[in-house]
């Protein structure tokens, strides 16, 4: 979804072009009876940022024969406290522009896959949005605050059509239901990247499971090509045709979104047998694997609970996982050390570990409720036997 270009030489050229466009027949000041508009889709690259696709809006004057992409997916990493700014949630990012050849190149070059769907846009429409497009692209209008689901390369672009359709893409797209939710797009295109995905997976509320319309899952930049594909304009369809540009080159992202429940369910249960084996025959191994856990349980609450409070990621807000992994299990930390030598939990730990319990049963519960949305059975059943086996063998001493 993302795409990094020197930002400061790409918009000093631009500026040199649009205060020349006067002097001699291009994109800035065709006519719209000469503009002919396309939406240009870029497959998923390798890297994580690249794993969603990109889109960008393609502007050719056919006098000329100039071609411009049109893109909202430009940030850089040297922004003042970008990573700081990243962890909050308040991504700032910026639309950008350059020659059709320039900007396809990159792609080309790295195996990525580029589509283009010529638009049927009349004369005033294909005016209208290549003005829109040049006024967004002032440095002053450039700016804007990226949220990965909502407000993104893709929903950019296509807000940027609805516009200049007069709303007709989203009157549209909005009725229609969508394929996925949002948890589903994120895993199946992060398939490729296992620990990331796990990672996204569990980070993710029950805002990330609501059932989408086409227009919501437009968000991600194929799906708004399939979608384009099939809107229509009265009796025509809005997109003349398509070609593909240059084909894939790399790894196709799987059409449905993974099952975790197997995967993390096995998971679970091995470390639950393996702690209760270890409690047995090996007091050592269980006091490091039961800290191991201990330590990453309460960091994953932490995390989580940062995630809720503290930044603007409401995709992470209320998230039920908070239930499976919080900091209590911090407080189980020096009896799990102790327990290698056969030591009982005292009363005060018998109380940490009911609670976590009971918080599980309400995970469960909460689960199983009408009405509640968030889709974390991976994560119930990955945390669930860990803690029945550890909530056993703390009650248990060290066998001579």
């Amino acid at each position: 979804m993302i795409h990094t270009r020197p930002l400061g030489l790409v918009l000093c050229l631009l500026m040199m072009w649009l205060l020349s466009a006067p002097a001699h027949a291009d994109v800035a000041n065709a006519l719209g009876a000469n503009l002919e508009v396309a939406l240009i889709t870029y497959g998923p690259g390798e890297t994580y940022w690249e794993r969603f696709g990109h889109n960008a809006l393609q502007l050719r004057d056919t006098v000329s024969g100039e071609s411009v992409n049109f893109n909202y997916g430009e940030f850089d990493f040297n922004q003042q406290d970008f990573f700081l700014n990243f962890a909050r949630g308040r991504m700032n990012y910026l639309m950008g522009a350059a020659f059709t050849d320039e900007d396809e190149s990159y792609y080309i070059d790295t195996g990525r896959s580029i589509t283009r769907q010529r638009l049927a846009l009349d004369a005033a429409q294909a005016a209208a949005l290549r003005d829109f497009l040049l006024w967004n692209l002032r440095p002053e209008n450039r700016g804007y605050n990226y949220d990965y689901y909502v407000d993104n390369c893709a929903t950019r672009v296509r807000d940027a059509l609805d516009r200049v359709l007069g709303g007709a893409l989203k009157a549209q797209l909005a009725t229609r239901p969508g394929d996925m939710t949002y948890r589903q797009q994120t895993l199946r295109l992060m398939r490729a990247q296992p620990a990331l995905m796990l990672l996204l997976d569990l980070g993710l509320g029950p805002y990330a499971d609501h059932p989408l319309t086409l227009w919501q899952e437009s968000f991600v930049p194929m799906v708004l090509q399939r979608a384009v594909g099939e809107v229509h304009i009265g009796a025509h369809a809005l997109a003349a045709d398509s070609e593909i540009v240059s084909a894939n080159r790399l790894d196709t992202p799987p059409a449905h979104a993974p099952d975790l429940r197997g995967p993390l369910a096995l998971a679970g249960v091995a470390i639950a047998l393996a702690l209760l084996a270890a409690r047995r025959y090996w007091p050592t191994g269980f006091a490091l694997l039961g800290m191991l856990f201990a330590l990453a349980a309460g960091l994953v609450g932490v995390l989580l609970l940062g995630l809720w409070t503290l930044t603007t990621h409401h995709s992470a807000w209320a998230n039920a996982n908070l239930l499976l992994f919080n900091p209590l299990a911090w407080l189980l930390l020096p009896t799990l050390w102790r327990a290698r030598q056969g030591v009982i939990a005292p009363r005060l730990i018998d109380g940490v570990v009911a609670l976590q319990m009971l918080a599980g049963m309400v995970a469960v519960a909460l689960h199983l409720l009408p009405g509640v949305v968030q889709q974390n059975q991976p994560w119930l059943l990955f945390a669930l036997p860990i803690w029945l086996a550890l909530a056993r063998s703390l009650r248990q001493p060290k066998v001579q």
